[in-house]
């Protein structure tokens, strides 16, 4: 399988995880308030993380997928927005051909808003700072809706596994 492929369908699968915890956060109805819950003082609000996940597939986009996708840059202001803007990444990721993705050795060159700078390979990218970036903005999102009171646990993170299971006798 080629990265593009397994990137195409992790992002798929783990913005489907975030929109299955804030339709949870809002079929408990929690107010659009919790979207500024933070763990601490020094670390992103709710709404940040799951703007932060949801850029980094768009990044991925712009970076490997030959797209033009325009990062997320207005705060969310409601549960429902969030939705909409997930709802929204995810068309564009199913619309991304992986065949159209960068060779894998293609060369990326990422500078961050701190200055530092990066160039790697295309897979790289992909293995190396996007997932690990996503993942962790994901799995901030679960962190922070639990901590606020939302009733989820380990498969609510993993909702996509259900297509994966089988009847025991």
């Amino acid at each position: 399988m080629s990265y593009a492929r397994s990137a195409r369908m992790t992002f798929l699968n783990m913005l489907g995880t975030l929109d299955h915890l804030v339709g949870k956060a809002q079929e408990a109805g929690m107010s659009d308030d919790v979207l500024a819950a933070k763990l601490t003082d020094d670390m992103f609000p709710l709404e940040l993380q799951i703007r932060v996940a949801v850029n980094q597939a768009l990044l991925a986009l712009n970076q490997v997928a030959g797209k033009s996708a325009p990062l997320e840059e207005t705060a969310y202001r409601s549960l429902q927005e969030v939705r909409n803007r997930i709802a929204a990444t995810r068309l564009r990721i199913e619309a991304a051909d992986p065949a159209e993705w960068a060779d894998a050795d293609a060369p990326v060159d990422l500078t961050l808003p701190n200055g530092v700078r990066f160039q790697m390979p295309s897979e790289e990218d992909i293995r190396d700072w996007i997932m690990p970036n996503f993942y962790f903005h994901v799995t901030m999102t679960y962190a922070l809706l639990r901590n606020a009171g939302l009733a989820i646990g380990k498969m609510d993170f993993l909702p996509h596994m259900d297509r994966h299971k089988v009847a025991i006798m």
